[in-house]
């Protein structure tokens, strides 16, 4: 089973930019499809962004494309943010799930639903502010 934790949060202006990584203390992370998700205060979850097991496809919210990078390597997954925004604000989560079908799904939100992740992490809060 994977656990998953989630660094690289903190206090950044506006107009800066972070990575966040998400490491496993489990089971190899590659062998996994991978989600970062975000969720700011009264709001719900949202996926931001998801990469295959393979990291040969990557798919992103409208909302971020263009300052979200998603990226892996053999241990971590990571999310590069550029140009925050307050809108940004929120704990980040990334997620796994056990069965990676994304080509199947390419071009769906269905990678970037919570609901189908099985592994979470307890995320790691960024705020945005000067």
């Amino acid at each position: 089973q994977v656990q998953l934790v989630e660094s690289g949060g903190g206090l950044v202006q506006p107009g800066g930019s972070l990575r966040l990584s998400c490491s496993s203390s489990g089971s190899r992370l590659d062998y996994y499809a991978i989600g970062w998700f975000r969720q700011a205060p009264g709001k719900e979850r949202e996926g931001v962004a998801a990469i295959s097991s393979s990291g040969d496809i990557t798919f992103y919210a409208d909302s971020v494309k263009g300052r979200f990078t998603i990226s892996r390597d053999y241990e971590q997954v990571y999310l590069q943010i550029t140009n925050v925004n307050p809108e940004d604000t929120a704990v980040y989560y990334c997620a796994a799930r056990d069965v990676d079908d994304f080509k199947k799904y390419y071009g769906t939100t269905y990678y970037l639903t919570p609901a189908k992740y099985d592994y979470w992490g307890l995320g790691t809060q960024v705020t945005v502010s000067e």
